[in-house]
């Protein structure tokens, strides 16, 4: 569950953050999950509560859109199947390397084994 009023964000902040809890529901993420990834979704994006008055630190706008910028860079990429940096290709299950393949689309690779698997991956 999410901590402390949300009284500081602004309607649209409210709303982005129903999209993507409506949304992380949708692909199974229990309820109290899903609130508390929108919310730090939208904190990332926007810095927190746009709204004035209270005591906290401020985000520059400079700052803000540098996060709004790698938030958006994670989420093409997790779509496009690329693993996380640091994350290395021999590290990975024979499964977690065909899921990537199948993302890729790489041609055959279901009679491939892991070293098969890596070379084309590659």
């Amino acid at each position: 569950m999410t901590r402390g009023s949300k009284d500081k964000y602004t309607a649209k902040q409210k709303r982005k953050a129903a999209h993507i809890e409506e949304s992380y529901e949708a692909r199974g993420v229990p309820t109290e999950e899903a609130e508390a990834r929108a919310w730090a979704t939208v904190n990332k994006q926007s810095g927190g509560g746009e709204r004035k008055g209270g005591s906290g630190q401020t985000t520059s706008p400079q700052q803000k859109a540098a996060a709004r910028k790698s938030s958006a860079r994670r989420a093409v990429a997790t779509r496009q199947g690329v693993p996380r940096p640091g994350t290395k290709l021999e590290s990975m299950t024979r499964q977690e390397l065909m899921d990537l393949a199948r993302k890729r689309d790489i041609r055959g690779r279901s009679t491939m084994r892991k070293a098969e698997l890596l070379d084309a991956l590659r």
